[in-house]
């Protein structure tokens, strides 16, 4: 099984910050490439990577694409946040040099770096930060889920309170992809985010309607510019072009790479390859409001149907694991489950007793061509034992209309956890409120409200498990496998840490002899 990181001690450090009456930080960069030079001026020499997920946009509010990976990855380039997670999901400051919450983590106040500018030189202040949040919430964004409710005033120029509709200890986890922009924006405004001003390590040179992302060093960021002069990410969707251009130097860094491919890329000596665990799950919901999927007992019994061990030993035997739980052992609220056991008579007969009709075709829906032969291989499974299922692969606009319609019957994503904490994917994907899978469980809300509000992170996970436990029981969807990313990279390129959420940070990287 993946494990915790570094046997979960960093995970005990940052429960015990939450719990801890004021969190203060050595106030130390964001950027680890130009933290310690304080430059005013970029680094030299170039790279371009290509990763799994194309850029469609930049605005990280934006209520259709805001939450995708490759604006994520954009957006930490570009702007900040109040904080950020390091690779062991503890917490670091960026805009906020320390945090507090009140006796019952109703109220959360936050003390804001000094002197931090945009990149046209304008001041950032408390009055951004919440003018950010209202508009977070106003375009109802994915995000915006997180903090139904709650609502957030500067106290100060250099101090803004957030308060919350119900005790919340997870607050700043939830604020690591919350990102800062000008005041003044007001709604969504694509021509802002065709070159948008931010406050973060990089600036915008080039974003076209390819996908191809130019970053350049942003001379005023208050940890000093990057040690790279230039990163070009480009639009590579599918996997033989980009491990080719891996290999012939036209890229310098790729991410999310089969297994299959793994081998032959350790055997080159010019470059370099490593996995790490990944908060990332793979996660496929049953729609419990369509007929045939509405008992527990049927949604169980397909689960069973599916030998997952054998299909991730043949087609990730070493950057996947069978998952135990619907978060990953990296996340805060992981508790390990009952192993759903494959045996294929057992589910036709639980069916054939609960009346499934085997003449309905079940929709399984995904996106990324990466993702086809695992749901290939679950399709065939489940036609052992009679069940018909149509395997559709939709661009991700469309598959995000759908997913969001509950125009599905079984949905597959690859569900990553940007913040480490169950509060954003338990807790805010699987109460009756949120309508993502057509499940609600009156029993569940209330522990999952429990959890959130607890400020004991040792209640906080058992409150989880308790939760995993009821979601895992009643099949709201199978968890098949826990994820780790593999990266490689030319071994001229130094300082790259790769990152649990594939959202790699190329402010501390360095181009060999530039």
């Amino acid at each position: 099984m993946t494990r915790p990181l570094a046997s979960g001690r960093p995970r005990r450090a940052a429960l015990a910050l939450i719990a801890a009456v004021t969190v203060a930080l050595s106030g130390c960069s964001a950027a680890s490439g130009g933290g310690t030079t304080g430059g005013s001026g970029g680094g030299d020499g170039e790279i371009t990577v290509a990763g799994t997920y194309a850029i469609e946009s930049l605005d990280p509010g934006s209520p259709t694409g805001g939450s995708a990976t490759g604006t994520q990855l954009a957006s930490q380039a570009i702007f900040s946040r109040l904080v950020r997670p390091r690779p062991d999901g503890t917490l670091q400051g960026d805009l906020a040099t320390s945090w507090k919450p009140d006796a019952t983590a109703t109220q959360w106040t936050f003390t804001l770096r000094q002197g931090v500018r945009f990149s046209d030189g304008k001041p950032v202040g408390a009055d951004d930060v919440v003018a950010s949040f209202k508009r977070l919430i106003e375009l109802k964004s994915t995000n915006a889920a997180n903090f139904a409710g709650y609502t957030m005033t500067a106290t100060s120029p250099s101090e803004v309170v957030l308060k919350a509709a119900k005790p919340d200890a997870a607050v700043p986890y939830k604020l690591a992809i919350f990102y800062v922009l000008p005041g003044g924006l007001k709604g969504e405004d694509p021509a802002f985010f065709q070159n948008p001003v931010g406050s973060g390590p990089f600036k915008v040179e080039k974003f076209d309607s390819s996908g191809t992302l130019v970053l350049v060093p942003n001379p005023g960021h208050y940890g000093g510019a990057p040690k790279i002069g230039r990163v070009t990410i480009r639009k590579m969707p599918e996997l033989a072009a980009r491990l080719t251009a891996l290999r012939t130097g036209e890229v310098d860094l790729v991410w999310g790479i089969p297994d299959d491919q793994l081998a032959g890329l350790q055997g080159d000596a010019g470059l370099k390859v490593e996995t790490v665990p990944s908060t990332a799950v793979f996660t496929m919901w049953f729609n419990s409001s369509a007929p045939a999927l509405k008992e527990a007992g049927i949604r169980r019994a397909l689960w069973q149907a599916v030998d997952f061990a054998t299909i991730i030993k043949r087609l990730y035997p070493r950057t996947g694991t069978l998952a135990d739980a619907p978060v990953s052992p990296v996340t805060l609220g992981y508790v390990p489950q009952e192993p759903v056991r494959h045996d294929p008579a057992a589910a036709k007969a639980a069916l054939t007793d609960a009346g499934f009709d085997f003449s309905t075709k079940l929709r399984l829906q995904f996106a990324n061509a990466e993702f086809r032969p695992f749901n290939q291989a679950i399709v065939s499974d489940l036609q052992k034992i009679g069940v018909q299922v149509d395997l559709l692969e939709k661009e991700q606009a469309v598959f995000t209309k759908d997913l969001l319609a509950l125009n599905w019957d079984i949905n597959f994503q690859q569900l990553s956890n940007p913040t480490f904490d169950a509060a954003n994917t338990l807790g805010r994907l699987y109460p009756c409120a949120a309508k993502r899978n057509g499940y609600c469980n009156p029993g569940l809300d209330k522990l999952l409200a429990a959890a959130g509000a607890s400020a004991d992170g040792k209640k906080r996970v058992e409150l989880y498990g308790e939760a995993s436990k009821i979601i895992w029981r009643d099949a709201v969807g199978m968890f098949p496998m826990a994820v780790k990313y593999a990266y490689a990279w030319n071994r001229r390129v130094t300082g790259v840490t790769p990152d649990p959420n594939g959202l790699p940070d190329f402010a501390g990287v360095q181009v060999s002899g530039s």
